[in-house]
């Protein structure tokens, strides 16, 4: 495998996984993105800036998640390895539920498939496979990927994907805060077992979710209700919890993104509801936290390499 370009532009979305009941494998792709400017070098250098979230905190080095997944696509279809200088410039916010890490390493995998001369040796499912390795579980990887909302799992033969059709006019609002949570601390706060009864509901709900997303919108804030994961995690990201707590107070179908503590919202005319773009009034304060809104109406397209 030989590089057909030296430079590449990768645009890839922020990402929100579980989407309440679907802990681990459904997710949705939200309108704030990331863009990255990759060019491989002749030299064995690597150099990197970072302007937005991330900058002056995450390492310009090999080390960086980014070159790693550059590394491990490359050596997947058996392309050289080359220097780098990578520019990102990031508007996906770190440590809120948004899948930063799944967008660094799906825009690295990708900025492989838009430098090689096959970019087919790269297909979706083969990225996935390699975020996978990566992030551990595929729900925030997939959407990265397809766009959409996604149904992600794993078996013996790694993860896989399928894209989910969503309604028209379907529209998302992601409330960021300032607080910040890692999500292995989330992690931390979940119990080994559930009780089996726990288990059955949210498999009737993600079940519900997946029909509620594709053609029965009216039944989102029921078939958004979770057992598995919000309840334990509710201590550790107290401001999630007013906030979702208010806005399902509302009707509206609020849940953690990911592993929080930002709050989505899925559903139609959401700037009505007071879920436009921007820092409403309304929110800041709840939860003793301060909150800015990122509205989308439609499909998020997934990662893309010009």
């Amino acid at each position: 495998m030989r590089y057909a370009r030296d430079h590449v532009t990768v645009t890839v979305p922020a990402t929100s996984g579980n989407l309440g009941p679907g802990f681990d494998a459904l997710g949705m792709a939200l309108g704030v993105t990331d863009e990255v400017e990759v060019w491989a070098l002749g030299s064995p250098s690597v150099e990197i800036s970072v302007t937005g979230h991330g900058e002056g905190a995450v390492p310009l080095d090999e080390s960086h998640l980014m070159v790693r997944a550059i590394r491990a696509a490359a050596d997947r279809v058996g392309a050289p390895q080359t220097g780098l200088r990578i520019a990102a410039r990031n508007s996906i916010a770190h440590g809120r539920g948004l899948g930063s890490s799944a967008a660094a390493v799906v825009a690295g995998i990708a900025a492989v498939r838009g430098l090689i001369d096959e970019p087919e040796a790269l297909p979706n499912e083969a990225m996935l496979q390699i975020a996978t390795e990566f992030e551990g579980h595929p729900d925030n990887a997939a959407p990265a990927i397809w766009g959409g909302a996604t149904a992600a799992w794993m078996d013996d033969s790694g993860a896989h994907a399928v894209p989910l059709s969503l309604a028209d006019g379907l529209e998302t609002a992601v409330l960021v805060p300032t607080s910040v949570l890692p999500t292995k601390e989330a992690r931390a706060v979940l119990p080994e077992t559930v009780p089996h009864h726990d288990a059955a509901f949210n498999v009737g709900r993600a079940a519900l979710l997946v029909a509620a997303l594709s053609h029965a919108p009216e039944h989102l804030l029921a078939a958004t209700e979770d057992r598995l994961h919000q309840g334990y995690r509710a201590p550790v990201m107290k401001s999630a919890a007013a906030m979702i707590a208010r806005l399902r107070g509302e009707g509206l179908a609020a849940v953690v993104s990911g592993a929080g503590p930002s709050v989505l919202v899925m559903g139609r005319d959401l700037a009505a509801a007071g879920l436009a773009t921007g820092a409403p009034d309304w929110a800041q304060g709840v939860g003793d936290d301060s909150w800015t809104v990122f509205h989308t109406v439609g499909p998020v397209p997934g990662v893309a390499v010009a």
